[in-house]
């Protein structure tokens, strides 16, 4: 509900709310707007080097991924291509909270005014020592956290044999908490009188082009 009322507040002053994440972070960054259901007000922060369509080899392979969201000062760069105001709310998606984009991202929205809000597995990666020289990890720049409840290592399932587990649970966990939210920002704008400008369906008859939609 925290989180949800400062998104509202930068929406209903006509302003963003701005979301990132890094590799199957960057998924519930793309789910949320734009989409069938999702409205005006979120806006995606895509850095293709970094989100989750990623080689093993090769061009844009693993290695280059993983060598990239830990380079501090990326995410400053990152910032540079957008124009931001002190009435945005900045979304953060970290499972893990210690990659240096991330961070760099979460601090330089700070600098800025912005108020923060990361969720991911922030219980469990306590103690965890974060790759950035702030010393902080994304959880502890925060001004709003919300924790995924993922274990650290996402993967949820042993099998016979075998020391690693399968089954990562971590984005079903994000997606779940995007929609929650999204939908309580839109309670909390219709109560304060705010127009919800609403991404309709492109499938059921008429929806697409109903005025009564717009």
């Amino acid at each position: 509900k925290r989180a949800a009322e400062a998104m509202a507040d930068s929406i209903e002053a006509e302003r963003w709310v701005p979301a990132f994440g890094c590799g199957h972070s960057t998924k519930p960054v793309v789910e949320m707007y734009p989409r069938i259901g999702g409205f005006v007000g979120f806006h995606p922060m895509v850095e293709l080097p970094l989100t989750f369509f990623t080689n093993i080899t090769g061009q844009m392979g693993v290695h280059q991924f993983i060598f990239l969201e830990r380079v501090e000062g990326y995410g400053v760069e990152i910032m540079k291509g957008y124009d931001f105001d002190p009435r945005d709310t900045m979304w953060l998606f970290s499972h893990s909270g210690i990659n240096n984009v991330n961070i760099d991202i979460a601090l330089e929205a700070k600098g800025k005014g912005m108020k923060v809000v990361v969720f991911g597995s922030a219980a469990e990666a306590e103690g965890k020592k974060t790759r950035h020289s702030s010393g902080k990890n994304i959880f502890e720049i925060a001004d709003i956290v919300v924790d995924t409840c993922a274990p650290i290592e996402d993967a949820s399932v042993s099998i016979e044999n075998h020391v690693d587990k399968i089954g990562p649970v971590s984005t079903m966990a994000f997606i779940t908490c995007v929609w929650m939210t999204v939908t309580t920002v839109a309670e909390i704008l219709v109560e304060r009188g705010v127009k919800l400008y609403i991404h309709p369906s492109h499938n059921a008859p008429g929806a697409a082009n109903s005025k009564e939609r717009l």
